[in-house]
């Protein structure tokens, strides 16, 4: 009876912070624990038979009594797991992170414009090692305790400021060798407040520094040492760099890394980016995160040498080497729920009792989420969890239903199926993507992951010792990492790696839960889950069918000072301009994986930014293009210009120059190149929108009188030009890439019939037929204050 209170009061807790993303959650979670109370009056449970000794007076053959124990739920247990729902809600509250009084956030000025920068002094300690970004600079946090403005570029002011909070880094990738965590230094930069996601599918930059516990990023310049002491503070962080080095002098890179992240995670190891890509596109991710198979293995190892010895003994050995590890790996949440269940399994092994593996993974989600409720809504957590439960629940049923095959090979498929079942609707909610062969990519790489993860922690365990010896071990497994890294190359290249669904809505993923988890309990769907895996598909499929067949819209993307056009044309799309390298990676790939989109129809480069073909390159290298329409001015293809045809013609597209005059007619948007300004007209069904480049407005005005351009119902410019052009050509809305404008010219501009967007302030902003333009840093407001 105690065991299932505790569970429902579990329960309640957790239910209590996923209700955080509902009006009033806490207060519809002590509905639901009133209702319980009201439908389950007195809920009998039969547990078990248990056989009961006899009296002592009796004869020794007299059988045992059958002991039939029943639990009743009063409705006071359901009102008490309500309560604890309700408490949790403003538990959550009461834990989310909120910039002190004096914040170095709070000194951040209000508008960063690149004219107003001012250089600070962060005085502080490093609270990180330092890693390489994707950008190629090093970034580390920083405990900031006290801030100078900086006058001419040298001088600090007289007064520094005596500040509080924890900072976003980054440097030059030189000027962070060599830093360590616990040391003083002085960083000058310019502070900055992060951004929030601009465009749909985007990183909310924001929302991933605010559950650090950060309010503000440090662009840094040059940094100076403060701590002359050379006698370094010990930390964990000593040894994790010994265990990493050993391992890298003789692997090399990146087989030296991708060992080190497969025994302390890739959270504690700093990965090459394109090794981590690699991986997770594959459909690999979860092994460059320590979790329970590492303390599995460790656990095994440990009680397997120690056999022979007491079990307080046992237990001792098992509990330090567990503390040792998660100490080592950084306190992920993933490592920290395997180590929690594996110190449960200790304790069985101490009382010798059996551990019920549900119920310690209910326990350690609940001890985690009390130590940091925010965990609640951190994917890794999630994917943690879910991925653990359907190896509790699932695996073993998947593993009957596979007896026709040997005992070893059914296991290698059950475990992969099992954890990609529970986890993939997540997965669809926020990505959009499935990995083709992420199943049998995982069932093949088992053998070689588990050498390399035995063979790490062998090579990691020698290495605190001795060195030399750690890096002579990490050298036997050479071949099998780098046959590992081959193995995920290949798949990640085949045609169909990755299948853009598009992200599925929230109703979609509670339905499919819904369906998983009563295969899970009922009988009736359990003998039927072939039934509950074609309506879980029909709840994916029919949407993306229905979508891609009358879905009409175009998104302006935020892409700084480029027009960057997505046309979604009844399962056509269009794209117009790129950005440079980093809209096409970080803006537009995002928003098309979001959106469902495996290829796109046509691509119009107009010539607005000077690197866009670095862009349209990294797009090819994700998506196919059919045609492909591009308008240079250059009298010779440069190398970019060169491999992206080179691209194209191995995905069989079309390469065409765009003249301007030319007409490219895709369907629904008929495109003209009107000028080499540039100056871009669209014709989409029946509305002129009118794209105007960088060129000052007095330029830009005798161009659009020279071409004899018609008012269009929308315009896009710069914000330079915004004002002459919306006066002169009066459209019904005027699109421009930032709102830093004088007081006068929004004034003036306020008193016309335009309206105005900007989507430096905005976001992106989308159009269908039947609605009005809509800004998504608004919807995004909206939606989250409804949830």
């Amino acid at each position: 009876m105690i065991q299932t209170i505790g569970v429902i009061i579990c329960l309640g807790y957790i239910l209590g912070l996923l209700f955080t993303a509902v009006p009033w959650g806490g207060v519809w979670i002590l509905v639901l624990g009133i209702v319980g109370a009201v439908l389950f009056r007195r809920s009998h449970t039969t547990l078990r038979q248990l056989p009961q000794k006899p009296p002592e007076n009796t004869s020794s053959k007299t059988k045992t009594v059958p002991n039939t124990r029943q639990i009743i739920l009063y409705p006071r247990v359901w009102i008490a797991a309500g309560l604890v729902g309700l408490l949790a809600t403003v538990y959550f509250q009461w834990r989310m992170p909120q910039p002190g009084t004096k914040d170095i956030s709070t000194f951040v000025p209000a508008d960063n414009n690149t004219n107003q920068e001012q250089l600070v002094i962060v005085r502080g300690e490093v609270g990180s090692s330092p890693r390489l970004t994707r950008s190629q600079r090093g970034q580390f946090w920083l405990e900031a305790t006290q801030l100078d403005e900086v006058k001419n570029d040298k001088d600090p002011a007289d007064i520094p400021k005596g500040v509080t909070g924890k900072l976003y880094v980054t440097v030059p990738i030189l000027q962070a060798t060599g830093l360590y965590p616990g040391q003083q230094i002085a960083v000058t930069g310019i502070l900055y407040k992060p951004k929030t996601a601009s465009n749909p599918g985007a990183f909310d930059f924001q929302k991933f520094l605010k559950q650090q516990g950060s309010f503000a990023g440090l662009s840094g310049r040059q940094i100076n040492v403060l701590d002359t002491d050379e006698k370094r503070q010990w930390g964990w962080w000593q040894i994790r760099e010994r265990i990493v080095q050993s391992q890298v002098r003789w692997l090399g890179i990146p087989e030296g890394p991708l060992v080190s992240a497969m025994v302390l995670g890739s959270k504690a190891v700093d990965l090459p980016y394109d090794i981590r890509d690699l991986f997770v596109q594959a459909g690999l991710a979860h092994a460059l995160a320590a979790s329970g198979f590492q303390t599995s293995l460790i656990l095994g190892v440990i009680l397997q040498l120690a056999r022979r010895i007491k079990k307080g003994t046992q237990f001792t050995l098992g509990f330090l080497a567990l503390i040792i590890f998660l100490s080592l790996t950084g306190f992920q949440p993933a490592v920290l729920r395997a180590v929690i269940m594996g110190v449960a399994a200790l304790i069985g092994l101490v009382l010798d009792r059996k551990v019920q593996q549900l119920g310690s993974l209910l326990l350690a989600a609940t001890l985690l989420l009390i130590f940091n409720p925010l965990w609640i809504w951190d994917l890794g957590f999630q994917l943690s969890f879910l991925a653990t439960l359907g190896l509790i629940v699932t695996a073993s049923r998947i593993v009957q239903l596979l007896a026709w095959l040997p005992p070893a090979i059914a296991s290698l498929i059950a475990v992969p199926l099992a954890a990609t079942i529970w986890t993939l609707p997540l997965q669809l909610f926020v990505f959009g993507v499935v990995p083709a062969y992420s199943l049998f990519l995982n069932i093949i790489t088992t053998p070689l992951i588990s050498i390399i993860s035995i063979g790490g922690i062998i090579s990691a365990l020698a290495a605190l010792i001795w060195p030399a010896a750690g890096s002579a071990l990490a050298g036997v497994l050479h071949y099998p990492t780098d046959w590992l890294i081959k193995l995920v190359e290949f798949f990640s290249n085949l045609p169909g790696n990755a299948v853009a669904l598009g992200s599925i809505s929230t109703w979609q993923l509670l339905a499919i839960y819904v369906l998983i988890i009563f295969t899970w309990l009922v009988r009736w769907w359990r003998k039927r889950w072939w039934f509950a895996g074609l309506i879980a598909f029909g709840i994916v499929l029919v949407p993306v069918w229905h979508s891609a067949n009358t879905l009409f819209r175009i998104t302006l993307l935020e892409a700084g000072a480029e027009p960057v056009l997505v046309v979604q044309d009844r399962g056509k799309l269009t794209l117009i301009n790129s950005g440079d390298e980093g809209i096409g990676r970080f803006t537009i790939l995002p928003f098309l994986q979001q959106q469902g989109v495996n290829k796109i129809d046509w691509a119009i480069a107009s010539g607005f930014q000077s690197k866009e073909s670095e862009a349209w390159l990294e797009v090819l290298q994700h998506l196919p293009i059919k045609n492909f329409y591009t308008y240079s001015n250059k009298t010779e293809n440069t190398i970019i210009d060169q491999a992206i045809q080179q691209v194209l013609q191995k995905q069989q597209g079309i390469y065409q120059s765009l003249a301007i005059g030319q007409t490219v007619n895709t369907g629904a948007v008929v495109a003209q190149l009107v000028n080499d300004q540039p100056i871009l007209q669209l014709q989409i069904l029946g509305q002129s929108w009118l794209i105007v480049g960088n060129v000052k407005s007095q330029e830009a005005l005798k161009l659009v009188k020279t071409v004899g351009l018609s008012n269009p119902q929308v315009l896009w410019c710069t914000p330079d030009s915004l004002k002459d052009l919306v006066i002169a050509l009066k459209p019904q809305v005027a699109i421009a890439s930032s709102s830093n404008l004088d007081s006068k010219t929004l004034s003036d501009l306020s008193k016309s019939q335009t309206k105005l967007f900007f989507t430096g302030r905005d976001g992106a902003i989308q159009w269908t037929p039947n609605g009005q333009f809509e800004t998504f840093i608004q919807a995004t407001e909206n939606k989250s204050s409804v949830l």
